[in-house]
């Protein structure tokens, strides 16, 4: 069972003018897929194949990193895609915002610190709103690396690397985040993922 691509959940222009069409077709139609591709490359004949994504990012961490590296980023993008919308932000679904609020302070603190955790992250990486322990929390990981590693699960992601930004913002990191979060973010398919963790 090897790995596949999945479909963009809108057309490659919808989430325009905030993120292009030209990025979402270099980040999901190329970056996306040669990660997937090197994955089915590396993971043949080895104890990897024919498990599940999220046993290979956990079982490859730190023992291999070309398949820890592609598997983490597949992981990372599959949810990426999902995490926007078009006309995304807007309201947080209340079970939701009240963890964030008593994760985190407020929602508006949340926010900031999100943006602060990607706008910090030095080189490549992602920065995170995750659930440990109950309770959410914001963080932010190196390259392909995500919470689950860390002993928490992942409920919102924002990639950082520069294919995800440079078309479109050039070195203007902090606008690309904060556009992230006021016009992108699918709060819905957040909190179906925050339920799922706290079950």
């Amino acid at each position: 069972m090897s790995f596949t691509l999945p479909d963009l959940p809108y057309a490659h222009d919808a989430l325009g003018p905030t993120m292009s069409k030209e990025t979402l077709e270099f980040h999901h139609d190329k970056h996306h897929l040669a990660y997937v591709n090197n994955l089915n490359n590396l993971i043949k004949g080895t104890e990897w194949e024919g498990k599940s994504l999220e046993e290979v990012v956990k079982g490859s961490h730190g023992k291999n990193p070309g398949v820890f590296n592609n598997a983490g980023q597949h992981y990372n993008h599959i949810h990426f895609w999902k995490w926007m919308k078009p006309h995304g932000g807007g309201s947080i679904p209340g079970k939701l915002e009240k963890a964030i609020v008593d994760g985190l302070g407020s929602v508006e603190k949340a926010k900031e610190e999100f943006i602060q955790a990607g706008v910090t992250q030095f080189g490549s990486g992602w920065a995170w709103l995750a659930v440990k322990d109950g309770k959410v929390i914001v963080s932010k990981t190196p390259n392909g690396e995500n919470p689950l590693v860390h002993g928490a699960t992942p409920i919102l992601g924002v990639d950082v690397w520069e294919h995800s930004y440079y078309i479109d913002y050039r070195n203007r990191r902090p606008d690309y985040l904060k556009a992230f979060v006021d016009s992108l973010v699918n709060w819905d398919h957040v909190a179906e993922l925050y339920d799922a963790a706290v079950k």
